[in-house]
């Protein structure tokens, strides 16, 4: 599938996907120095991008795992969510989460961005709904283990 992919700084660098068989392409922070991302702070990081999803789709944004894991740095909104007919900059809202502030460098990869497929409903409201097993249990109602 082709997305097209328009730069608004001509230095921005294009998602990559970091190997053959990577579901998420990385995101890069077009900075022109050094962020400080103190903890239980949120900064907007840009990317210089935009893009033009085909209808049915989405473009998702989800934390890179060395990020999250190793810095404490996840998307602020934990899944950003980027409509078909949405053409402005792609911009990543990162939170740290950990005690310690942490940096983000100048076209560091910031986040993974995904294009998936989706259905979109047709939402009705009804007077009853379907019995199931599980009826109305709710959190932990399956059990731990």
């Amino acid at each position: 599938m082709e997305v097209k992919i328009r730069k608004l700084d001509e230095r921005a660098r294009l998602p990559q996907y970091g190997s053959a068989a990577a579901a998420g392409a990385d995101l890069y922070a077009l900075l022109d120095a050094a962020v400080t991302v103190a903890p239980g702070e949120t900064v907007l990081l840009p990317t210089g991008l935009s893009a033009e999803i085909p209808e049915g789709y989405v473009g998702l944004i989800f934390a890179r795992s060395s990020l999250g894991i190793k810095r404490g740095l996840a998307p602020a909104n934990k899944v950003g969510v980027i409509d078909a007919d949405y053409r402005g900059e792609i911009k990543v809202g990162i939170y740290n989460h950990g005690g310690e502030a942490q940096v983000i460098e100048p076209f560091e990869r910031i986040a993974q961005f995904m294009i998936v497929p989706f259905i979109r409903a047709d939402f009705s409201e009804s007077d009853a709904l379907s019995d199931t097993a599980r009826g109305e249990g709710g959190f932990g109602s399956t059990g731990r283990k």
